[in-house]
């Protein structure tokens, strides 16, 4: 402790009692945030990478959690126990910094900011994420040889989704398989766009010129909002639809029953590739 005598009305036991304090209220709400804040916090459980995100929100409040703790006990400590008592308006004592302090802090919290980056990290190269990684996707899912390659097109002023594995079909509405290893290919016919699905937990941004991959094991059947989260143009805020997740079999007779709709305008798309020449006429935004 500092070498300064002991201002008036202070006394040793203030540490002793704030740490106490601080100790007890971080015991008590950090398990309480963890397991009732954490598990509400979006995107939900659609999907694998959707599950992981909520486990990642609980692992970062149960962290933060005390951090916020001691902020707001200490200023709430220091307000009542260190206000002036009188009307006179006088300087503090002088306070010299206490070693022992210093180098807990340092400690402790190079500990959380490495213990975090190591978990952020580590749960990156469980698949991504959820997040959009480019051409050629550093973090791969095990299985990834297997997944359904699954094509999405930004353009002004909607998405549509293209299915090579059965025979380029490009369709408005975005079905998925349930239980399924999704490798989505992002693009773009125009300006920037964004691709946000939301329970899932995937966004990934859609440019031009540019396949950017990302993956998502789906659960089981449910539907899904679609956005666009970046701003495209006039209309960028109509950019929106519903995704479904639905069974294997269900989604196989859906396939089967777009290409069929389809097929009279199929001649009319270009074979199916993972980018495609924008059009400079397209850009209307």
């Amino acid at each position: 402790m500092s070498a300064q005598p002991a201002a008036a009305g202070s006394s040793p036991a203030h540490g002793r009692r704030f740490l106490a304090a601080w100790i007890v209220l971080s015991a008590i709400l950090t398990p309480v945030v963890a397991f009732f804040l954490g598990p509400a916090i979006p995107p939900g459980n659609g999907s694998v990478e959707a599950t992981g995100q909520v486990f990642d929100n609980e692992v970062l409040v149960a962290v933060s959690t005390p951090v916020c703790v001691f902020v707001v006990l200490f200023l709430g400590y220091a307000l009542v126990s260190f206000r002036s008592r009188t009307a006179e308006i006088v300087d503090g004592p002088p306070l010299r910094g206490d070693m022992r302090i210093q180098i807990a802090w340092m400690i402790v919290t190079g500990a959380t900011v490495l213990g975090l980056a190591a978990f952020g990290t580590y749960e990156l190269l469980q698949g991504g994420a959820g997040g959009g990684q480019g051409p050629n996707a550093a973090f791969l899912p095990a299985g990834h040889n297997h997944a359904l390659d699954v094509q999405v097109i930004g353009q002004q002023w909607e998405f549509t989704y293209r299915y090579p594995t059965f025979g380029g079909l490009e369709t408005p509405q975005l079905v998925l398989p349930a239980n399924t290893l999704i490798r989505l290919h992002v693009t773009s016919l125009d300006a920037v766009h964004s691709f946000w699905a939301y329970q899932l937990g995937v966004k990934a941004d859609a440019n031009p010129g540019t396949d950017n991959v990302v993956y998502v094991q789906t659960k089981g059947a449910r539907s899904f909002d679609i956005r666009c989260a970046e701003l495209c143009g006039l209309w960028h805020g109509y950019m929106f639809d519903t995704g479904q997740v639905v069974d294997q079999g269900r989604f196989t007779a859906w396939a089967k029953q777009q290409q069929t709709y389809f097929t009279p305008v199929a001649r009319y798309l270009p074979p199916y590739a993972t980018t495609y020449m924008p059009d400079p006429q397209r850009r209307a935004g």
